[in-house]
């Protein structure tokens, strides 16, 4: 875990050639900081600055990246179908199609327990609780006052079963175009609001003075239109993500094959806000060795996410199959749980495969239930067969890898063999994606090396499909130690809040521990965002940040 050293302050009195003056300054263009700078103004600060360092074309970080899927607690469909009412007219359900859709109430007990079952146990309580107490109202606000047209997630939350689209894994929110229309949403308040946004402006260090025998925040320097510019504010907010764009720190903190790894989303996020906090005696915390990563296409870019396919580079069908490594063996129980409790861990699971690289593998039984969005020809390569001994001989080939044709062929007659076994008793449950349906490769007659717990199917009906997997990380887990209340930043050396300094989104450290609960991260940004923007509000007009008569200049 990184070290915070002491920083250097400056005195009240000294000069620090201050050429703008802004009562809040966001360091970030994505999600978090929009949240947090859109609050700064609710709470007062009638001058708000956003900072990014990356040029327009890339604003919004990661959440422009993400599906838009946003957890929160709540009771039920009733209880969300208030927040449908930003999306396109034909994305909100009918009232006949109400009445097929099932969404079991998600309680604050389900969503604190999620957190810390996936981070077993190690999430820090205070966080988690102001997440999770938080959740439903954060989401409420975001469909209010910033017009995010959320939609239910049927393409990636519910099934159809029996006629009726069942939701499950205890999210069922998301977002017209994904991160497209959340960032667009974003930006659009943004700029009602008047929030002044600078681009290729990238922030060097933050000022602090002397105060009362302690050190506040009294401004900024940025590096913009090539010259450093020294920019008077009282709040500092930095939301500029985790370190995952940065192969050298993902070497250092993750693990020496973590340069091998595909960057999800924004190019951009290089760790720089850590650099800022360490230097005025920030506080790191959480883990460090561990991140998001998910199973992304193996022909994906190595250096950052596409602007046009986003997340479809996402191969999330794996629970309906099987996944293989170029040794043709199994690694990973594909049907241990949900989707969204699983998908963020086993991107680290395929990169610790021979090549950093695996197939996922299906039959004809399930390839309708595949998303088209990840799985559609125009967006992922396929390779198609007639049988196993058939697909080997295609995978096989260079352009794919496959090392091993005939541990491959074994591993899908083991596997099949066991499915058939399991099944073949009275008592075996009728396969259901949208529940935890038991049907297991595991029996008295049979068991693997690699159970799969739920959703087992033999894989022999033709055609056989496959495509190839990589790697793909989203944000890192190790981060800055906040105040769960108010979003401060945290001194290393007192366990204090650095007064005037706040930080939200991917860069927050003590949540999230080996593993995520999907559509957590944009829920936990919108709230600690919101907190930071209300503490910059409580701050503007201080005595000692009393602005100037003059006006300040403009870029």
């Amino acid at each position: 875990m990184p070290k915070a050293n002491d920083g250097q302050t400056r005195g009240l009195n000294d000069d620090f050639g201050f050429e703008f003056e802004f009562d809040c300054v966001v360091v970030g263009s994505g999600h978090a900081g929009s949240c947090a700078a859109l609050a700064a103004k609710d709470a007062g600060c009638t001058r708000v600055l956003m900072i990014d360092k990356c040029p327009e074309a890339w604003v919004g970080g990661n959440g422009y990246f993400t599906a838009g899927a946003h957890r929160t607690a709540h009771s039920g469909l009733a209880d969300l179908l208030p927040l449908l009412t930003n999306a396109s007219p034909s994305l909100q359900p009918s009232a006949a199609q109400l009445s097929t859709i099932d969404v079991e109430p998600y309680t604050p007990a389900d969503f604190a327990s999620d957190i810390q079952r996936l981070g077993a146990g190690r999430a820090d309580p205070g966080l988690v609780k102001t997440v999770v107490d938080d959740s439903r109202e954060a989401v409420g606000w975001l469909s209010e006052q910033v017009r995010v047209p959320f939609v239910l997630s049927f393409n990636r939350q519910a099934y159809e079963v029996g006629g009726r689209m069942k939701f499950w894994g205890g999210m069922a929110l998301s977002v017209e175009e994904g991160g497209k229309g959340l960032i667009g949403a974003h930006r659009r308040r943004l700029r009602e609001a008047g929030v002044e946004v600078w681009f290729e402006a990238r922030a060097v260090e933050i000022l602090m003075v002397e105060q009362t025998e302690e050190k506040v925040v009294c401004g900024v320097e940025v590096k913009v239109g090539g010259r450093d510019v020294r920019v008077r504010t009282p709040s500092v907010v930095l939301a500029a993500g985790g370190f995952e764009a940065n192969k050298e720190m993902r070497a250092k903190y993750l693990g020496g094959e973590w340069v091998h790894a595909r960057v999800r989303g924004t190019p951009y996020n290089t760790g720089d806000g850590f650099e800022l906090a360490r230097a005025v005696g920030a506080k790191m915390t959480g883990d460090w060795e561990g991140c998001h990563s998910t199973a992304w296409d193996a022909h994906a870019a190595f250096d950052g996410g596409e602007r046009e396919l986003t997340n479809q580079y996402t191969k999330s069908g794996y629970p309906l199959g099987i996944m293989v490594n170029v040794h043709g063996k199994r690694f990973v129980d594909e049907g241990e749980d949900f989707r969204n409790y699983t998908y963020a861990k086993f991107g680290r699971a395929i990169l610790q495969q021979p090549g950093g690289c695996a197939f996922q593998v299906w039959d004809r039984k399930v390839l309708d239930r595949l998303r088209k969005e990840e799985y559609g020809d125009d967006v992922v390569k396929k390779a198609w067969a007639q049988s196993a001994e058939e697909l080997a001989d295609v995978l096989g080939m260079e352009e794919w890898g496959l090392e091993d044709k005939k541990q491959f062929v074994e591993t899908i007659r083991e596997f099949n063999d066991a499915v058939r076994k399991a099944a073949s008793g009275p008592d075996t449950p009728e396969w259901n994606p949208a529940v935890k349906d038991g049907r297991t490769t595991e029996s008295e007659d049979a068991t693997l090396p690699v159970p799969k717990t739920n959703w087992a199917l033999t894989i022999e009906e033709a055609p056989l499909m496959a495509v190839k997997v990589a790697c793909g990380v989203t944000f890192t887990f190790g981060g800055l130690a906040i105040d769960p209340d108010t979003a401060g930043v945290l001194s290393a050396a007192t366990e204090n809040v650095i007064p005037g300094l706040f930080c939200t989104g991917e860069i927050v450290g003590g949540l999230f521990y080996g593993n995520y609960p999907g559509g957590s991260g944009l829920t936990a940004g919108a709230i600690f965002g919101r907190k930071a923007g209300a503490g910059a509000g409580k701050r503007e007009g201080s005595v000692v940040h009393k602005r100037p008569a003059s006006q300040p200049k403009r870029l």
